[in-house]
């Protein structure tokens, strides 16, 4: 079966919340970031999951693959107008890092945060896939990769270009068939963290 693909809409957001905690528990920098802690485990399933779904849903747009009662895949998109977003996201990660020092999870945070914001490309205006996630009874299905395909016609139609961070080499082979190419430095995560492979799709 061909998965369908849709914007998702504010009314949706508790499906797509599920969907998106299942899909992202294992995606490796939100694994890196939690990995050891129990706690942090729990609360991204219970809140920081479904806050990040909410906020997405709100700022920016959230495009969906499945078929029409279920979700199989999960893409966030901004349309990046400057660094702002990103500079503001690091100094609130590090905020919650200074209220509580010793979290692992929070140091890691702050970490892959200041050096996204620092590395993201001063090229704009932009597409930027966040993040994609499949749930993982649905992966191999193509749910991610028709979510590509329908975003990246849009883009290239409307003469558009869209960036990303490939954390594995698997995602990178992925992206790379569907029109991304890698440009410019890795970002390397510390504490053992994956490496991150800036790509871009120039239409």
């Amino acid at each position: 079966m061909q998965p369908q693909v849709w914007k998702a809409g504010a009314d949706d957001v508790a499906a797509v919340a599920e969907a998106f905690v299942a899909g992202s528990l294992d995606e490796v920098v939100n694994a890196w970031v939690r990995a050891g802690d129990p706690a942090m485990d729990e609360a991204y399933k219970a809140t920081i999951g479904p806050q990040f779904v909410t906020k997405a849903l709100a700022q920016d747009e959230v495009w969906l693959a499945g078929t029409d009662d279920e979700i199989w895949a999960v893409a966030l998109w901004q349309n990046v107008t400057s660094a702002d977003r990103f500079h503001a996201e690091a100094a609130e990660a590090r905020a919650f890092l200074d209220a509580a020092p010793e979290v692992v999870a929070l140091q890691r945070m702050a970490a892959v945060s200041s050096l996204v914001a620092e590395a993201h490309p001063r090229e704009f205006p932009h597409r930027y896939l966040h993040v994609i996630v499949t749930v993982p009874e649905h992966r191999g299905k193509g749910a991610g990769g028709a979510i590509l395909a329908d975003r990246l016609k849009a883009f290239s139609d409307a003469g558009e270009s869209a960036f990303l961070e490939a954390s594995t080499e698997r995602s990178s082979r992925l992206y790379a068939r569907n029109g991304f190419a890698h440009e410019g430095a890795p970002i390397e995560l510390p504490d053992g963290g994956p490496t991150l492979r800036p790509m871009w799709f120039r239409g």
